[in-house]
């Protein structure tokens, strides 16, 4: 075990027999900003809504700490709460008129004349269309670099369904990004 879990064992430890607040505000303070990177990817650019789901995770996390059994990471513990609340959350609807558009024009090329050939493709957007398997999986493997192993435990799928939903979404994901947005991101 590293250097890392050893502490938050302890940390986990003294807040559930002390309730020691500055063991739980140095736990919050270790997991809480990959947790919030975690809910931006998998829901959009909306920051009310990821702090929102962050906050919701944290309630739950300390409703449950007691029975956390190690088996994983506190942190990747966390990052499964948090990948349900936004699955909830998804499940409550998209807000209308989010922007979710990435300018690519904003990006360092060559010279002027090539930057401004450069379509405006959403990339944010093509991730949120995908079905929500495959964005989370594309999610926690592509941008959080988790294993197929680690995918599986904190979506509760196999190691063979997380590969075939990640083959999925880079498929899709190529389409639409080769189309220049223009090709409609499969939800099969």
């Amino acid at each position: 075990m590293d250097a890392e879990a050893d502490d938050d064992r302890r940390l986990v430890g003294d807040f559930l027999r002390r309730r020691d607040e500055r063991s739980f505000r140095e736990i919050y303070r270790r997991h809480t900003g990959a947790m919030y990177l975690l809910a931006r990817r998998l829901l959009g650019p909306s920051q009310e809504r990821a702090e929102e789901v962050v906050q919701e995770a944290w309630v739950l996390a300390v409703r449950g700490l007691a029975g956390f059994r190690w088996d994983a990471t506190l942190r990747t513990w966390l990052c499964g709460i948090v990948v349900n609340r936004c699955r909830e959350a998804q499940r409550g609807g998209r807000r209308q008129g989010e922007d979710t558009s990435v300018d690519l024009s904003l990006l360092p090329m060559e010279d002027d004349a090539a930057r401004d050939a450069v379509p405006r493709i959403d990339l944010e957007r093509a991730i949120a269309r995908l079905p929500s398997g495959c964005r989370e999986v594309l999610v926690l493997h592509d941008i959080e670099s988790r294993t197929h192993e680690e995918i599986a435990a904190l979506l509760g799928i196999t190691d063979g369904a997380s590969k075939s939903q990640l083959h999925k979404a880079r498929r899709a994901m190529r389409e639409f990004l080769c189309s220049g947005g223009r090709t409609h991101v499969k939800r099969s």
